[in-house]
């Protein structure tokens, strides 16, 4: 870790770090957040066009859809986590804009898209990959016209959309796929349902930390995350201590441009985050353990003990939900 009073701490703890994705941004400490906390189960998606979600599905692998031979499975994993398990990458078509890629997961569920909240819906932030170029380095024309050269792929699209496959077409199939991408059944989800043995007795204090620390305060809603925006570094300036501060570590000030929004990030997501390392917008955090403890400073003012790290790590596994009705595996916290 890079600034000594946490590199201390997590030595002192003596704990083998592990990981975490695109995490973790609990927020201020709120006086006991009793139960029921504010957390849903992830519902069951219904009325999607199938033949849509279909054709999205190609449109997600096909390498075609940028000049440069990247897909959006490419940095989306849909084997592991959703994300592309690389501490950045570039985005925003700013090769200085480098960023932790957050899962695609559940993204129908967040309330803006993109670290900084730059895309207030799924089709904004498709096309601005498109606008923006990097990574695709391809506009949504030319992605077209080199689409429509597969002849299959084309008629598949003249038999959905009455207009074929045209740039409107396209987003609307890749949305379409995006909103089926959801992850229910994990564990927490069944307890929240009722299902008391679905958590151990080390995992229900978890929990209950999670609440009794102000966590659920931003971490909160369906995908316990991703519908609010929070400073990071309200007690401790991780920013600074780091040092070399890049364009993507102001966050919210690069969409809006006022003095308050310097630091402001959406808070991220916790769903399957025991797949997602490396953790926090910078991809600094390569363990679970290592983000608990950089949160528990820069957003509660707190040195957490050895005991309330492990056991709201032990919580935070049981967020790993399924995917086409198979758990998610290749947990990195093992």
């Amino acid at each position: 870790m890079q600034m000594a009073i946490i590199t201390n701490y997590a030595q002192r703890l003596a704990i083998g770090l592990i990981t975490m994705g695109g995490l973790l941004l609990l927020c201020l400490p709120v006086a006991a957040v009793q139960s029921p906390a504010p957390i849903r189960p992830i519902p069951p998606v219904q009325g999607l066009d199938a033949e849509k979600v279909a054709l999205g599905k190609i449109l997600f692998h096909d390498k075609a859809l940028s000049a440069n031979q990247l897909s959006c499975a490419s940095c989306h994993q849909l084997d592991k986590g959703g994300d592309s398990g690389r501490k950045t990458d570039t985005s925003h078509g700013d090769a200085a804009y480098a960023i932790n890629t957050p899962s695609i997961f559940n993204v129908r569920f967040n309330f803006r898209q993109n670290w900084d909240g730059s895309s207030q819906s799924l089709r904004h932030s498709l096309r601005q990959i498109f606008d923006n170029h990097p990574p695709f380095d391809s506009d949504l024309k030319a992605a077209v016209d080199r689409l429509r050269r597969n002849k299959p792929l084309k008629n598949r699209f003249l038999r959905v959309y009455k207009q074929g496959l045209t740039q409107d077409s396209l987003l609307d199939s890749l949305e379409t796929y995006l909103d089926s991408l959801v992850t229910p059944n994990a564990r927490f989800d069944r307890y929240l349902a009722g299902d008391l043995t679905a958590l151990t007795a080390e995992e229900r204090e978890g929990w209950r930390l999670f609440r009794e620390l102000g966590c659920v305060a931003c971490h909160q809603g369906v995908n316990i995350g991703g519908n609010l925006f929070q400073k990071f570094g309200v007690f401790y300036d991780y920013i600074a201590q780091r040092g070399n501060p890049g364009v993507a570590d102001f966050g919210r000030i690069n969409v809006t441009g006022r003095k308050m929004d310097k630091y402001v990030f959406k808070v991220p997501s916790l769903r399957n985050v025991a797949l997602t390392a490396p953790y926090l917008h910078d991809g600094s955090a390569e363990t679970l353990e290592e983000a608990i403890i950089i949160v528990g400073v820069t957003q509660l003012g707190r040195n957490l003990s050895y005991h309330d790290v492990i056991r709201l790590k032990q919580f935070l596994l049981t967020l790993t939900g399924e995917y086409n009705g198979h758990l998610l595996t290749e947990e990195k916290n093992d």
